[in-house]
């Protein structure tokens, strides 16, 4: 299915930009519809669900013509859709909805990660230890069970035979520094290991700390870069904060993301490299439990 999260995005932009070629404001165009300014806003602004026959109205009063009228219906009822994290509501998280929906209709998929295990190839165990911390810091916005449960949704999706190619860099630091109890962390590497060695749809790659990054700027955060199976889609760039999520289409902040990614991935190891650091991490973790036995 197409990602209704970037189909409300498209549906914003065309709103806007035939709203704006007629010369009328949002206070002109909510009168003529008998709705409030703050709606067409919202739609304008991608910050709703969109309701069809709202939208049909606005194109009529925008006299859209026939072709581009039928484009952005396509594209509402397209914004419409629910998808399965809708029925979870907040209890999975409002941030974790982004990403599952995203994912949904993603061809591909590039990540940056110098923090911790990407949330999509975390076994259920260090899931469990990370919902754990996130609780003792104070108040949570999901249900620890709920989360657990879509956090395993989207690893079947991303997984799954429809799955998107994803591809994702990891600072060494990731996978050497502790950040769990030692046989948890052990068991998501040989997890992580196990899944870039078989799955033919998922690379990982491991930037090495002896990496030469000279004249080079390293990203401050972790960020995503979605492409879409729709050619239509505009690509996103998603960054990754401790309290939000930015998202951004503008083709210059997209290309500047581009560029950091490549800087990582001519500084990172090869596939088969990385698998060998990977691997070699966990045996030393290995021998670090069964020496402290």
């Amino acid at each position: 299915m197409s990602s209704p999260f970037v189909r409300r995005r498209r549906l914003a932009t065309e709103l806007r930009a035939l709203r704006e070629q007629r010369g009328l404001t949002a206070d002109e165009v909510a009168a003529q519809i008998y709705r409030s300014r703050m709606m067409v806003s919202k739609l304008e602004n991608a910050r709703c669900s969109p309701n069809i026959g709202v939208v049909m109205k606005i194109l009529d009063v925008l006299e859209a013509p026939a072709d581009q009228y039928n484009d952005i219906v396509t594209i509402a009822r397209d914004a419409a859709e629910r998808g399965w994290w809708d029925a979870y509501g907040d209890a999975m998280g409002a941030r974790q909805r982004i990403y599952a929906d995203l994912e949904s209709g993603a061809a591909t998929i590039r990540e940056y990660n110098q923090f911790t295990i990407p949330g999509a190839l975390q076994t259920p165990d260090f899931i469990k230890f990370i919902i754990e911390m996130a609780a003792a810091e104070g108040r949570i916005d999901f249900v620890a069970e709920r989360l657990m449960e879509a956090r395993q949704r989207r690893q079947a999706h991303l997984l799954g035979p429809q799955g998107p190619r994803y591809e994702i860099i990891l600072d060494e630091v990731v996978v050497r520094r502790p950040t769990a109890p030692a046989q948890v962390m052990l068991n998501q590497l040989r997890a992580l290991i196990e899944t870039a060695a078989k799955h033919p749809r998922v690379t990982v790659l491991i930037l090495p700390l002896a990496a030469d990054f000279t004249g080079r700027l390293l990203p401050k955060s972790a960020f995503f870069l979605f492409d879409f199976i729709d050619p239509s889609d505009p690509p996103m760039a998603v960054v990754d904060t401790v309290s939000t999520d930015i998202v951004h289409t503008e083709h210059d902040e997209i290309m500047r993301y581009n560029q950091r990614y490549e800087h990582l991935r001519q500084a990172a190891l090869s596939g088969a490299a990385s698998l060998g650091l990977l691997t070699d991490a966990a045996d030393d973790l290995e021998n670090r439990i069964e020496l402290s036995r």
